[in-house]
């Protein structure tokens, strides 16, 4: 018999009784917050970074995200991959629908609107042994594989078909989703109808990344599926044996969701004072360069110089005797950029907003905080008059 958890990002933990094997099995995976109690048998649990699924032998527990409106999180999600898909209205999820099976609904919906008109085709080359010659004879090939043998042949030739990259991205989303509990009946036949169509398509294995593709006029109808479909592979997903339970799960990491939000969103606001945003920029600390730093966005003027500094952090670093960790990772990047001012970006309810003037220094780091309860556009408003202030 199944048994459910349902966890709210942000709530305080809860008394959970659970199994050795499945607390040692939650232990290991480190998708949630858990701990044991003095009384045998019971454990606290509370949610940790990621929001999604995992099921623990016959326990399942769900971690809801602390944005209520799935719509925004799927905004967020989208957003931060740089996919203009999620400023219209083609995806439409109701407020109080579960995040993973209302992204299994909108797929399908998508994905079977993009398949109306067929699959798409293109020229693939392909290289393999035939026993009659087609296309090409690949002749070094065929003197180092056959050693001279007339048969088979090693050949490629170009093929028009639908293994191509934008269908095996869908094909591995349906799969993937497919493998979601509670998914609603109408998406799981949707879904099923989608599999059988690419049934001609080569699926990569799970552990394979998705294969690349470009936007173009001979693909606009599948844009948006694909954008779905890449949001979905993003997701942390998993299924192993941790002893005698079998472990399987769909998590999305709220912090990178929130960091790659702000990185991207914040970099094209800075688009309109010219020089250029460098996200991710490493940067040696020490003049050995033996220890490198990466914050998460450096603002560069015209002339190259560095113009300010931004990190993202969905909630405030408290590690057990380093309350400030946030500020003193600034203090570093101010310090070695040269900089008299730095910004720390969080999610609103996380921090407050404040600034901090360091004692004999003349380094000040702002601590901003961003509602994401606002509508997309009103967010994205927040994120302009956010680099207004940093310039």
């Amino acid at each position: 018999m199944r048994r459910l958890l349902q966890l709210t990002e942000g709530q305080p933990a809860e008394l959970v009784a659970l199994a050795v094997d499945e607390y040692q099995a939650l232990q290991i995976l480190g998708l949630i917050d858990i701990a044991p109690t003095l009384d045998p048998g019971w454990f606290t649990v509370a949610a940790g970074r990621k929001v999604g699924v995992v099921t623990v032998g016959s326990l399942q527990i769900t971690v809801h995200p602390k944005i209520q409106d799935i719509n925004r999180l799927v905004f967020l999600l989208g957003y931060a991959k740089k996919l203009d898909v999620w400023r219209d209205d083609e995806v439409h999820l109701h407020a109080d629908d579960e995040l993973l099976p209302a992204l299994a609904e909108a797929f399908s919906r998508l994905a079977s609107r993009a398949l109306e008109q067929g699959l798409l085709q293109s020229y693939q080359t392909v290289s393999e042994s035939l026993p009659v010659l087609r296309g090409r004879l690949r002749a070094s090939e065929q003197m180092s594989h056959r050693f001279g043998l007339p048969l088979p042949l090693e050949v490629e030739y170009d093929d028009y078909t639908v293994d191509i990259a934008e269908n095996r991205i869908l094909l591995m989303a349906v799969v993937r989703l497919l493998r979601l509990p509670d998914v609603s009946v109408g998406a799981r036949k949707k879904l099923l109808r989608l599999q059988r169509s690419l049934a001609d398509v080569t699926c990569p294995a799970k552990t394979s990344p998705p294969p690349k593709w470009h936007r173009s006029r001979l693909n606009e109808r599948y844009h948006a599926a694909l954008t779905l479909a890449e949001i979905v592979l993003a997701a942390e997903s998993f299924e192993q044996r941790i002893g005698d339970l079998i472990v399987s799960g769909f998590m999305f990491d709220m912090w990178g969701i929130f960091e790659d939000f702000v990185t991207t969103a914040l970099a094209e606001a800075l688009n309109p004072y010219g020089g250029r945003a460098v996200p991710q920029c490493r940067t040696a600390m020490d003049e050995a360069a033996e220890v490198t730093m990466k914050p998460d966005l450096v603002w560069l003027r015209g002339d190259g110089t560095v113009g300010a500094v931004m990190d993202a952090k969905y909630k405030a670093e408290k590690p057990a005797g380093f309350p400030g960790a946030d500020l003193y990772q600034l203090l570093a990047y101010c310090t070695v950029l040269g900089l008299r001012e730095g910004h720390l970006v969080y999610a609103k309810g996380n921090e407050l907003v404040r600034k901090h003037k360091i004692v004999r220094s003349d380094v000040t780091i702002h601590c901003h905080a961003l509602d994401l309860s606002l509508s997309p556009m009103a967010l994205l408003a927040s994120i302009d008059r956010l680099a207004a202030s940093v310039i």
